[in-house]
């Protein structure tokens, strides 16, 4: 087969249309399951072949994983032993941007052997920043003035810059003073953090003109995947690298932007053909993944959008089974109906790794692995840890522990520092040796001690006078468990959602006195700790948010948890902008389907220990009724319109 033939083999007339339009702006608009990168790597592999160089040729990605997949395939593609392979460059913008650095770093005062900090030693230098101009991290959370930097960064705001746009305001004035102090630090440490790396870059490429020039020069063709996830920065250097030969294609769907809380700016997509006034578009419609009629209802919601390219997507695959949509009594009945419908499944030949449980948060895993573990199912959690083996459950049940066995040092040590309170590992040993009270001599560290000891005398006093759930909302209260959780970032906010959900765990033992209550509620979390899922590595059910399904696929996806206030999430339901982001998160978990999809919600669903009544989500209403299957039982709880 003559190797041009082997390239174009197999790819629809979409997809060799995108491959062939090699001169000129392109912009490959790619529906879910429509063969991106397939078409991306034919594009890249047919440039070879018909003889530019492959140093002139540049990929780039977000992941590494997206990378060495890509050039694996090219390399599939054309076969040939002879052709250099490593001067073909396909990564990602972090990777592009430190080869660049090093050897251009001196243009901007750093020296060619930088240092990268992540995100850890990014953190460090902060809080070193906020201490030396005496800024009180309780009232100005570090996680959170990072995030605030990274966004300017990302923005190409430098810290002069942000003076002007800072105003008299107090918190801005702050960041801004962090951000002064946390720029010298690192330029002290001759270091860069990662959106440092996007950033010098940008401004080398619009400083120094040789150096853009240069790089424009070599790379004759531009590939970007994901157009959609990039950030102002991104798009920045690829605008930058394209303007001399304008052989830029771009591949993404403005459909799948789901990362706006990151930075990324789906605007870029959207206005491409303003940017590239000749592109030509590309629309691969034929989706080889899904149902029709799962492409149908996720095309139903995303029509909802205002900020949009439309497209129809299509399929050979047949129309296939309506969407199962049920209504359960709480979170426990979904997740009982969850790991029911599972076992069925299993039962009728479906394979377990087919099968994944999408939540719009993590600490909706909760409920499903509990049942999944009554049930002897195997599971994995992808892009998170079990319920019961995050951090802040651990804190809490240790010092629920503490209260109700004095003689229980394991879960002593957890917490005894858990939040800070300057306790040390000789005054930890101090204090297990001492035998009454009275031993205390006044100094800062006995202090402490002393006041963690009244900490726990007041919290056993009270343990034995509560219902288990206002016992722990106390617990958090008096141990300002929520400020230490509070460092102003998205994980804070996922960690204080997994406390509320103990919190209403611990509210199914209410009926029990209060001591007993714990006691059972420690021993069940105890037995479900202990009943780890199946070790069998391919047959477990896959559970994840659906940020963290993008890109992945299953013959069977159920979607739980769609109510207002959860999916979309409640944060999101008075910005238009962020529910629309909702409404590309619901499309993204709707076309992870190949053939079923089960939709779910509660009636009534508990929230740091009350209850809470939620209408169904709107994404559901936006579904035509004829794309959906209601059981029989439901159809009297089923309303949503």
């Amino acid at each position: 087969m003559h190797a041009k033939d082997s390239i174009l083999g197999g790819l629809n007339e979409r997809q060799t249309e995108a491959v062939l339009a090699t001169d000129g702006p392109v912009l490959i608009l790619a529906g879910p399951g429509s063969g991106k990168t397939r078409t991306l790597t034919a594009r890249i592999a047919h440039l070879i072949q018909k003889g530019v160089l492959p140093e002139r040729i540049i990929a780039l990605t977000f992941t590494n994983k997206a990378a060495e997949e890509m050039r694996a395939r090219i390399k599939s593609l054309l076969g040939a032993e002879h052709i250099p392979y490593g001067a073909l460059f396909v990564g990602t913008f972090h990777a592009l941007c430190v080869r660049v650095l090093r050897q251009h770093a001196v243009a901007l005062g750093y020296s060619p052997h930088f240092s990268i900090f992540d995100d850890d030693d990014a953190l460090g230098l902060i809080k070193e920043g906020m201490k030396g101009e005496g800024i009180n991290t309780k009232q100005f959370p570090p996680g959170m003035i990072r995030n605030v930097i990274s966004g300017l960064k990302n923005e190409l705001i430098s810290p002069e810059r942000y003076a002007d746009e800072a105003g008299s305001d107090m918190f801005p004035k702050t960041v801004h003073r962090v951000y002064r102090a946390y720029a010298e630090r690192l330029k002290e440490s001759n270091g860069m953090d990662f959106d440092d790396l996007l950033m010098n870059v940008a401004v080398l490429f619009e400083r120094t003109q040789n150096v853009l020039s240069a790089y424009q020069e070599r790379f004759l063709y531009i590939h970007v995947d994901e157009y959609q996830d990039t950030n102002h920065a991104q798009y920045t250097i690829v605008r930058a690298l394209a303007q001399k030969h304008r052989n830029i294609a771009v591949v993404g769907d403005d459909a799948q932007a789901i990362y706006g809380f990151r930075g990324a700016d789906f605007r870029n997509i959207l206005n491409f053909e303003k940017d590239w006034p000749d592109a030509k578009i590309v629309v691969l419609d034929e989706n080889y993944r899904s149902t029709q009629t799962i492409l149908d209802a996720a095309r139903e919601v995303i029509s909802k959008n205002t900020f949009k390219k439309e497209k129809k997507l299509w399929t050979k695959q047949g129309k296939g089974e309506r969407l199962t949509l049920t209504a359960a009594e709480d979170e426990r009945g979904e997740a009982e109906y969850v790991a029911d419908s599972v076992r069925s499944l299993h039962k009728e030949g479906a394979k377990l790794r087919e099968v994944a449980v999408l939540y719009r948060t993590n600490a909706q895993s909760r409920a499903i692995e509990e049942a999944f573990l009554e049930r002897d199912l195997p599971y994995i959690i992808i892009g998170g840890i079990r319920f019961y083996e995050r951090k802040e459950i651990k804190d809490i049940i240790a010092y629920l522990r503490v209260l109700t066995n004095p003689q229980d040092l394991v879960s002593l040590k957890r917490i005894i520092n858990t939040p800070p309170r300057g306790i040390g590992k000789i005054s930890f040993l101090s204090y297990l040796s001492r035998d009454t009270k009275g031993d205390m001599r006044h100094t800062k560290k006995e202090a402490a001690l002393a006041a963690f000891e009244d900490l726990i005398s007041d919290l056993r006093s009270t343990l034995v006078r509560m219902q288990p759930s206002d016992f722990i909302k106390y617990l958090v209260k008096k141990t300002r468990y929520r400020e230490y959780l509070d460092d102003g970032t998205q994980n804070a906010d996922e960690r204080w959602e997994n406390v509320e959900e103990f919190v209403s765990l611990a509210a199914r033992y209410n009926d029990l006195s209060p001591e007993e209550g714990i006691k059972k509620l420690l021993e069940d979390a105890a037995l479900l700790m202990e009943n780890e899922p199946g070790e069998s590595a391919g047959e477990r059910v896959t559970l994840m948010t659906v940020h963290a399904a993008k890109g992945l696929e299953f013959s069977t996806v159920f979607i739980v948890g769609l109510e207002e206030g959860v999916f979309p999430h409640s944060k999101s339901l008075f910005s238009p902008k962020d529910l629309e982001e909702e409404r590309r998160l619901c499309y993204v978990g709707l076309t992870r389907a190949k053939k079923r999809v089960y939709l779910s919600f509660a009636l009534r669903r508990m929230r740091f220990g009350g209850i809470e009544v939620n209408p169904p989500s709107r994404f559901l209403s936006e579904i035509p009724e004829e794309l959906l299957h209601v059981p029989e039982r439901d159809l009297d709880e089923i309303t949503i319109d």
